[in-house]
């Protein structure tokens, strides 16, 4: 009897492709983008730790929160493009571009423009403690640089949000 040759075993899938060292993508760190986000992340941190810092009360809770979300979003934008990682990032990492340009323009301008508002309105209601003689501890000076640095962090997140514009208009589809 003629022996038969034992089925053949397919050879292993392919694995997924070795990743370089972790190290700064320092095209990022020089670009426009990559500096505007170093100012985000500056005033945006000036601006909840201003509220967060104060005693606050009602709608100045939608500030803090605002404020922490859009800093913290932020912060992982930044992370992950300094790193040149956002592909790792399903779904959104192929539309990197996409995602930084509705953050900046959806949340950065929307949200940071929302609280800033609402801190310049707290502002103007404790106008009145800061003239002399008033013995209560007053708000005004945080209420008022924290809407200021608001204010400061939208105009910051719409020229980002308008730089990642221009770059989808001219058809490019990366960051830098």
């Amino acid at each position: 009897m003629a022996r038969t040759a034992p089925p053949a075993v397919p050879p292993p899938p392919p694995g997924p492709p070795p990743r370089g060292s972790l190290g700064l993508h320092r095209a990022f760190l020089r670009s426009p983008l990559g500096l505007l986000r170093l100012g985000q992340l500056a005033v945006g941190a000036a601006f909840w730790l201003t509220v967060a810092a104060h005693w606050y009360e009602g709608a100045a809770h939608f500030a803090l929160f605002a404020a922490v979300l859009v800093w913290l979003l932020t912060l992982g934008l930044f992370g992950l493009s300094a790193l040149g990682r956002w592909e790792l990032v399903p779904w959104l990492g192929s539309r990197w571009l996409l995602t930084n340009l509705a953050h900046d323009l959806v949340l950065g301008v929307g949200l940071c423009t929302a609280a800033a508002g609402i801190m310049g309105h707290k502002a103007g209601q404790k106008s009145y403690c800061n003239l002399p003689g008033y013995s209560q501890r007053c708000l005004y000076g945080a209420y008022l640089g924290a809407a200021v640095c608001g204010a400061v962090a939208a105009c910051l997140y719409l020229f980002s949000g308008l730089y990642c514009l221009a770059r989808r208009c001219r058809d490019q589809r990366d960051i830098v």
